[in-house]
């Protein structure tokens, strides 16, 4: 008997203005979080077809005392609990709290030390993933570790990434 292999794809996601609405300024509890209304159906869509999740976002509120980490972990509980439900789940999510004003580092996006280790702790190559982000800076983190990038309108709906890709096989 052939067994075909299928190769698991892994999605990059920027958080704000992409997962979440983007306010404009540092989100600093679980009660500014909004989850955007098309992210379920979108998610869902990638789900099928095999992908695998990864949040890839910066947080330098962290650094500039706007926000605690453990603020942070209660958001990212918030949005786990409402995709939990529709039975999505990220296999992890690595933020930087890091803010360049203080400090350097190689995890800030656009640096690409987040999406390196995604794709390291998970095993994939570059041709493997793809980053779904709101700004300039998303697209080079992704092209920093060789990863295609997709640069979104904030708060808008993706789900023409997802047609695109679909259109390209990249999701067969």
């Amino acid at each position: 008997m052939l067994f075909r292999y299928v190769m698991k794809k892994l999605v990059l996601l920027d958080r704000d203005g992409v997962l979440n609405r983007e306010i404009g300024d540092y989100i600093t509890n679980k009660e500014e979080f909004e989850l955007l209304p098309h992210v379920i159906p979108n998610l869902k869509r990638l789900k099928n077809a095999g992908c695998k999740f990864v949040i890839v976002t910066n947080q330098s509120g962290i650094h500039k005392r706007k926000y605690t980490h453990h603020d942070l972990n209660e958001i990212h509980e918030k949005l786990k609990e409402a995709l939990a439900v529709e039975d999505i789940y990220f296999e992890e999510i690595y933020y930087c709290p890091h803010h360049p004003y203080y400090s350097q580092c190689i995890c800030r996006k656009p640096k690409s030390g987040m999406v390196q280790k995604a794709l390291a702790r998970f095993e994939y190559k570059a041709e493997e993933a793809i980053l779904i982000g709101d700004t300039p800076r998303d697209v080079e983190a992704a092209e920093g570790a060789g990863v295609r990038g997709f640069k979104i309108n904030a708060n808008y709906d993706w789900k023409w990434v997802i047609d695109q890709l679909e259109k390209e096989r990249w999701l067969d």
